[in-house]
């Protein structure tokens, strides 16, 4: 089987709120739409610095990660991270890989979204 990629939509949750509260214009909210690789061997959003730059999402934590060829790295993590797949959405945290890695849409992100589907 191949790799899969999604179409998602990105969004800094610290501006969606602000905007949700009107302390900021809708049009200042930054979002990005990327296609990105689906990978149920990740655990968690994986996003990469030039991402975290564009969306300047604040690092609230750091945790280990192992990478493809078995390094374990320290990598920032971020917060109020929203994702948007079609009519399903998501918000949490994201590890922030190193320079312009592949980001990745782990399965945490992925069962809450398809939970979000089956309750309706």
């Amino acid at each position: 089987m191949g790799l899969v990629y999604a179409e998602i939509e990105i969004i800094n949750g610290w501006e969606l709120e602000n905007s949700r509260r009107n302390l900021i214009d809708p049009e200042e909210v930054k979002r990005l739409h990327l296609n990105i690789l689906v990978d149920t061997g990740s655990y968690m959003l994986c996003i990469n610095q030039s991402i975290q730059e564009q969306l300047q999402l604040p690092v609230v934590d750091t945790k280990k990660a192992q990478t493809a060829d078995n390094r374990i790295i320290d990598c920032p993590v971020v917060d109020q991270i929203q994702i948007r797949f079609k009519n399903r959405h998501w918000s949490g945290r994201a590890m922030v890989l190193p320079g312009d890695a592949e980001p990745l849409l782990g399965a945490i992100p992925l069962e809450e979204m398809l939970a979000e589907q089956i309750k309706l």
